[in-house]
């Protein structure tokens, strides 16, 4: 499924956006549903925690993205920041 989004182009910044998105929706619906529907708190927590549940979601699939993203950017050739300290200091040695 990750590779799948990969491939229709989301990204890990939108899966973080949408995160942050539904936290401030999560607010501003609870805030709305309190002021404006006679339904009473329980209604306007209902409301905010259900729209807040979908943060941990979409930052999940976030780091699953950026996972992906990391791995693709390994396959192509480009070097980790691990690796070129590890190569940096196998080099200083092979001439001992």
């Amino acid at each position: 499924m990750i590779k799948k989004l990969h491939q229709m182009g989301v990204r890990s910044g939108h899966m973080y956006t949408a995160g942050l998105a539904s936290i401030a929706l999560s607010c501003g619906v609870w805030f709305m549903s309190k002021n404006t529907e006679r339904a009473g708190l329980d209604r306007a927590d209902r409301w905010g925690i259900f729209i807040g549940e979908w943060a941990p979601t979409f930052f999940a699939l976030g780091v699953a993205l950026r996972i992906e993203e990391t791995h693709r950017d390994m396959q192509e050739g480009e070097m980790g920041v691990f690796e070129q300290a590890e190569g940096t200091r196998s080099r200083s040695h092979a001439g001992v």
